[in-house]
């Protein structure tokens, strides 16, 4: 029985991941987009200056300062950012990176991509 539950828990799970809601362990997958432009040298919600080229990004929940590792779901790559700012306000969109992070990711020219995060 207890067997059957935690399979349950890990498969309702998977569900609620692939439409972009939290899942057991803290990890969330969905959409990521990113943002720069129009934005470098404003202040984030953590209160310090955006800056298009660091490793950062906007989540909607997470407390500012944490640190996420973001994984491509399309070609595996990883990378780790600092959660400094809130958003995105997109539907279906999970995390805002940097123009940096989404550089380092490789989705730039996509301008989005599906992907998982982690805390680090």
């Amino acid at each position: 029985m207890i067997k059957y539950s935690v399979g349950a828990a890990v498969l309702a799970g998977l569900i609620l991941s692939a439409t972009g809601s939290a899942y057991a362990g803290g990890n969330q997958c969905g959409g990521a987009s990113w943002y720069g432009p129009g934005f470098h040298g404003k202040k984030t919600a953590s209160g310090a200056r955006f800056n298009e080229n660091a490793m950062t990004a906007a989540h909607k929940t997470l407390p500012l300062g944490t640190i996420v590792k973001v994984t491509d779901q399309r070609t595996g790559k990883s990378i780790k950012v600092t959660i400094n700012d809130r958003g995105p306000y997109s539907g279906g969109r999970i995390i805002d990176l940097s123009m940096g992070a989404a550089s380092k990711l490789g989705f730039m020219a996509r301008g989005t991509t599906k992907v998982c995060i982690a805390r680090s």
